[in-house]
């Protein structure tokens, strides 16, 4: 899913851009800016037990290959406190379930905050592929994804991030900026935009977090 994100930041979890679809979005494919992508496994094969532990990164892949057409896998995802997740399908199902913090999701082809569910850990939901989804994480969340690959995100209105050549242009602040938000100071380490939503991946003294850009200011 990162601009990864997810899913994805976690927030896009993409890289590597395709032609445009139909309504002017972009099919990414998946970890391509992630932070960090590790494997619980090691890519070994055969009987695992992965608990649940503090995440540094942005992806865990606990099994198979999530970007392999045909092969099952199972992966969990580091929601940022704050991550805003912009319109955006799967061209295979999504299953969903959080096993960390409260997850707010939706399905619907504008982003409206008053449709959004929360999922408690042990919540669990489906998106058949094709379907349009956003959500949100305010506090810090982790989802585990499931499915048959190849788990590529398609952003309905596109993605850009301070990376890009003609990235910069569409921010108002840059990789390094000292920045004050309602969450606390911190440093800007990437920039993330689909449409309207525009938020940065911030580090602050407690870890990273994600804020939008109307709650930035410098200082």
């Amino acid at each position: 899913m990162r601009p990864q994100l997810l899913l994805i930041p976690a927030v896009l979890l993409a890289c590597g851009r395709d032609t445009p679809g139909e309504d002017g979005g972009e099919t990414l494919s998946a970890f391509g800016t992630a932070s960090a992508v590790a494997r619980a496994d090691s890519g070994a094969a055969g009987h695992r037990i992965v608990p649940l532990r503090p995440m540094t990164g942005d992806v865990e892949i606990l099994h198979g290959d999530p970007e392999k057409a045909g092969e099952p896998f199972v992966m969990r995802i580091n929601e940022l406190p704050g991550t805003v997740i912009p319109l955006h399908s799967h061209s295979v199902d999504e299953h969903i379930t959080v096993v960390q913090g409260t997850w707010y999701f939706a399905v619907g082809d504008t982003w409206d905050r008053a449709r959004l569910q929360a999922l408690t850990p042990g919540s669990y939901a489906f998106a058949p592929r094709g379907s349009t989804m956003y959500g949100y994480s305010p506090d810090a969340a982790v989802v585990q994804v499931h499915g048959v690959g190849p788990f590529d995100i398609h952003w309905k209105h596109g993605s850009v991030t301070l990376d890009d050549p003609d990235g910069p242009a569409s921010f108002r602040y840059r990789k390094g900026d000292r920045v004050q938000t309602p969450r606390g100071a911190g440093t800007i380490r990437q920039g993330y935009r689909s449409g309207d939503i525009i938020q940065y991946e911030i580090q602050g003294q407690g870890g990273r977090f994600m804020a939008s850009e109307a709650d930035v200011r410098r200082g």
